[in-house]
């Protein structure tokens, strides 16, 4: 069985903003590993192993907890609330 996140809600038919990019990166002249795009509003960040973790840092402070990987191959999304794959 799927898990289903309580704040699925959230999700929208968004495209990522900034394509190919962490944008709080770029502007901060810092380095990312992999990217993530908000479900919510489409704007792209850093994961967790990226030195600056700008996905985690927009979910908690904008309220859009749900992000879905941008790696080419990758099909998943991630609740950083609830800390688990939709």
């Amino acid at each position: 069985m799927r898990y289903v996140d309580p704040h699925a809600p959230l999700i929208r038919p968004v495209r990522p903003r900034t394509p190919g990019m962490c944008e709080d990166c770029v502007a901060a002249g810092t380095h990312w590993v992999h990217l993530r795009m908000c479900r919510t509003c489409g704007k792209v960040g850093c994961c967790d192993s990226s030195p600056m973790r700008h996905a985690r840092a927009h979910a908690l402070t904008q309220g859009h907890p749900i992000v879905r990987s941008l790696e080419l191959g990758e099909n998943w999304s991630w609740c950083y609330l609830d800390e688990a794959y939709l």
